[in-house]
């Protein structure tokens, strides 16, 4: 069973790790840096880059993200320029294919005059004057014109990364949501979120002492059900418990306490946009600002059940744990952060679960089973709709037709509120996910969702309660 999707995600895990271990020793991680950067990048073996002093040096840059990056910097996802391979220009090139033939149709497709032809009768683009329109492309019968686009732009779906002046990558943060799917993208690893991992390290060692009056919490979002494969369900909750956190919570919980008040809120207003995932709403508040009036006014599920806790335990330190980039912007909220300390993702557990040599196949099994089936299912596309219809079953509405859309991905996201702002769309409810699939195809699992459909849905099946509101009326009892 795979552990990470590619080597990027594992030269990441290794900086987590190393950065981990010297932090339970309560080490100044950059003082042990000579020791970190050989387990990463041993001399004995070929360089990945032009010399084993430029790999060192982007270990540094990781390092430093990973125990929290720059004061300066407070954006969550941030470009290593050295780590980035400085891709060609993105855009309309003429490819070798061009075979220089007597029709020259590009040169007529093109108004802007942005093509000549050179003494061996090739097409050559001026990207001076190129507006990247297509029509050379499109009117070349070899197909030898072609439209390049580096991983990371094509990744982002809300167009804000680009070339910077020194040819690395750029993020815009005005139009950036933090979904982290430029960081999953790149295949040399410059884009990356900034880390937590020594905050909660610290934490946790802080919270396990002995005259400590202040537990670590852990809440995990459902996705886990398709992650850490190698192991059980029950026995990953076990090597949570044992990093030292004093009780591990389904987020599935604040889940069912969503679909309830989204229900009701629904009801209330007739046209509602879904408040769970945080990227969704950040684009909805840069791209279609004459929405955020209709953005529901309930909290994220991590952010509700993170709530109910804090109000009846402001002690607590409150871990959110699961596949969410973007959560990491969320908790960084004023109104967020007085309930949620720190968000982590699922490859930050796994760096942690080995930081302490904690082998999960060999744990005992924890029950876990506080949540229902439908607050499980908020992890995935039409989840949270589904949820929904429950939560207005339960609460006797009688007289609305419920009329959801779910948005898998940001561009079905795009069309769907288009409609919407323009009084065009005929549903009354949009759930958007950021991420296609939902939260079990979030930038920080360790897998995709493709690669384990199976395992997430026993999760959610698994799910003893039946009814949201008896659930949660027992449970909040025993909280």
């Amino acid at each position: 069973m795979k552990l990470f999707d590619n080597k990027v995600q594992e030269t990441k895990y290794k900086v987590l790790r190393e950065v981990a271990v010297q932090t339970w020793k309560g080490n100044d991680v950059f003082a042990e840096f000579n020791e970190v950067a050989s387990k990463i990048i041993p001399k004995d073996e070929p360089p990945q880059r032009c010399c084993i002093y430029k790999d060192r040096a982007v270990v540094a840059e990781r390092m430093r993200l990973a125990i929290g990056g720059s004061r300066k910097n407070s954006n969550v996802v941030q470009v290593i320029d050295i780590a980035c391979d400085e891709c060609p220009e993105a855009g309309y090139v003429v490819t070798d294919l061009c075979r220089g033939c007597l029709a020259h149709g590009c040169i007529e497709a093109c108004k802007l005059k942005a093509i000549t032809i050179d003494e061996n009768h090739h097409a050559k683009i001026d990207k001076t004057k190129c507006v990247d329109c297509g029509r050379c492309a499109t009117a070349c019968k070899y197909s030898a014109i072609h439209n390049f686009q580096r991983p990371c732009e094509i990744a982002c779906k809300v167009g804000a990364i680009s070339m910077g002046p020194g040819g690395e990558a750029s993020i815009d943060y005005e139009k950036c949501i933090s979904c982290g799917s430029c960081v999953y993208h790149c295949p040399f690893g410059a884009t990356v979120d900034v880390s937590s991992i020594v905050d909660v390290i610290n934490c946790l060692k802080e919270s396990t002492r002995k005259d400590s009056n202040n537990p670590t919490v852990a809440i995990v979002a459902p996705s886990i059900g398709s992650q850490f494969l190698y192991a059980k369900l029950g026995q990953v909750i076990t090597g949570i418990h044992k990093l030292g956190f004093a009780e591990v919570l389904e987020v599935a919980l604040g889940a069912d306490m969503v679909s309830i008040k989204e229900g009701q809120e629904l009801v209330e207003k007739g046209f509602l946009t879904s408040s769970c995932c945080p990227a969704f709403v950040k684009y909805i508040e840069t791209k279609f600002p004459d929405m955020v009036d209709k953005i529901s006014h309930n909290y994220s599920p991590m952010a509700e059940l993170a709530k109910f806790l804090k109000e009846g335990h402001p002690e607590y330190t409150i871990v959110f744990i699961g596949p969410c980039i973007a959560k990491k912007s969320e908790v960084r909220k004023p109104e967020i952060s007085k309930y949620v300390d720190y968000a982590i993702t699922f490859e930050e557990l796994q760096a942690l679960f080995d930081s302490k040599n904690i082998i999960l196949k060999e744990q005992e099994e924890t029950e876990w089973n506080q949540a229902t089936y439908y607050g499980r299912i908020f992890a995935r596309s039409g989840g949270l709709a589904e949820a929904v219809t429950q939560a207005l079953k339960e609460l006797d509405v009688q007289d609305f037709e419920f009329n959801p859309i779910s948005c898998s991905g940001i561009e079905e996201c795009r069309k769907a509120l288009m409609r919407a702002s323009k009084g065009l769309l005929p549903n009354n409810f949009i759930e958007g996910m950021a991420c296609v699939g939902g939260c079990v195809g979030g930038s920080g699992n360790m897998i995709r969702y493709e690669d384990a459909p199976e395992e997430f849905e026993d999760h959610t099946e698994e799910a003893t309660a039946v009814k949201i509101k008896p659930n949660l009326r027992k449970t909040i009892n025993i909280l």
